[in-house]
């Protein structure tokens, strides 16, 4: 598989991460939310989550093992470009203060339990099935699309930067509310009770 190859997997990746984030705040906040950091329909974190999972563990085969190791790789990815858009721009792209076991509010618990779990899917079906549509295309139509999407990327980049849309920090203005209610779940206080014995 050569690096154009590659690329589309990674575009595949983070179109399918931007498409879980849009989901779940859309359904949150009751309207559309187009998340992420960049405008158009790819979050490059997930991307760049999913090579590093499928470089770092894609030999695992005990599935336990594999949802451990990807809460533990995906945690320190999340953690790291956490404090490097802070360190950019000056501004949290997500806040998990006051969430059960998070770490300075960069991550918690629940964020890389799903980020394990998407590492399961991603390493037994997600993977196999988008490397196989890929390698299924011409060589020409994988060079065409890689040189679309990335041009597409680059200015969308460039645009975001320059624009800084604080629209797309809503969610850590409404992080208190989610703490709230996540706080008074009967989940939450039950884990608290046998925390205190």
């Amino acid at each position: 598989m050569n690096i154009c190859r590659y690329f589309l997997s990674f575009a595949v990746f983070s179109f399918i991460g931007w498409a879980y984030e849009t989901v779940y705040y859309t359904i949150q906040q009751k309207k559309i939310i187009n998340s992420g950091f960049l405008s158009t329909c790819f979050c490059p974190i997930y991307g760049i989550g999913a090579l590093l999972d499928l470089l770092l563990l894609g030999r695992i085969e005990n599935t336990f093992v594999l949802f451990v190791a990807g809460m533990i790789v995906t945690g320190v990815l999340e953690y790291f470009v956490s404090h490097l858009l802070e360190s950019l721009f000056a501004r949290r792209w997500w806040d998990y203060t006051g969430w059960p076991l998070n770490i300075n509010g960069r991550i918690c618990i629940i964020s890389v339990m799903m980020f394990g779990l998407g590492t399961v899917a991603l390493i037994k079906c997600i993977a196999p099935f988008t490397f196989g549509m890929i390698d299924g295309m011409s060589n020409i139509a994988v060079y065409a699309l890689a040189v679309i999407i990335a041009f597409v990327m680059i200015v969308d980049a460039v645009k975001s930067v320059r624009n800084m849309d604080t629209d797309k920090l809503w969610y850590v203005e409404k992080q208190s509310e989610v703490v709230e209610e996540l706080e008074n779940s009967a989940v939450v206080q039950k884990i608290k009770s046998v925390l205190r014995r």
